[in-house]
């Protein structure tokens, strides 16, 4: 699954060099422990072409549904059948981007997380975690992030992992003209799993509140 990650490039930057827009007014403030519940920021198809900027609430609700289920992660494997997510799957993608992301192992002494982020030779340098996204009210959205099992350099420590595309395809996921099943997987593509690494780290990441730096460093 993703339900914690941590964006510290700032957004602006990534808005300019993959999307070629410029922000103003936007804080690129770092954010090392973003968790469910919150607005996070995300890239999306704009009306009359191209991408556009949007922070996003991480919470999805079909907007045919008054009051029901918030899923912060849609399943890959039935996004495009689900008659919750089907409809945004087809015609409302969105990327979010991404330094890093956490996962929990289990062991026999509890949970131990973990950071898993860019390798170093990594042909790029940011994570775009695939979503889709539902308005909500005037300028307002929400979204999930996608899942799938996880990569086998990634497996021993949890069993899923956000489904990571690879950057040159970004501009495709987004395309809404792109709606079929087929055809999305044809023309988009993953980020390879050697492109990944991750190590322990303290489970001081485990209190949303805790933001900074050090909770990337490794134990151990």
């Amino acid at each position: 699954m993703c339900g914690r990650f941590a964006r510290y490039t700032p957004i602006s930057e990534l808005a300019w060099r993959y999307f070629d827009l410029k922000l103003e007014g936007v804080p690129d403030t770092g954010r090392y422990n973003i968790s469910p519940g919150v607005e996070i920021e995300a890239f999306r198809a704009a009306e009359e072409g191209g991408s556009v900027f949007q922070p996003m609430y991480w919470g999805f609700r079909h907007h045919r549904v008054m009051d029901g289920p918030t899923p912060i992660n849609a399943r890959a494997e039935t996004i495009a059948t689900s008659p919750y997510f089907r409809d945004a799957f087809a015609h409302r993608r969105c990327l979010i981007p991404a330094d890093g992301w956490y996962e929990w192992q289990a062991t026999g002494n509890g949970k131990q997380p973990y950071y898993v982020t860019l390798a170093e030779d990594a042909p790029q340098d940011v994570l775009f975690l695939a979503g889709i996204w539902e308005p909500m009210a005037v300028d307002d959205a929400c979204c999930a992030i996608i899942t799938e099992p996880a990569a086998q350099p990634l497996a021993h420590i949890h069993e899923r992992q956000p489904l990571v595309l690879d950057a040159d395809c970004r501009h495709d996921w987004l395309d809404p003209a792109l709606t079929d099943r087929a055809a999305i997987r044809q023309h988009t593509r993953r980020l390879a799993p050697e492109a990944l690494r991750a190590w322990p780290i303290s489970t001081r990441v485990n209190r949303p509140f805790e933001d900074d730096a050090d909770l990337l460093n490794a134990i151990g």
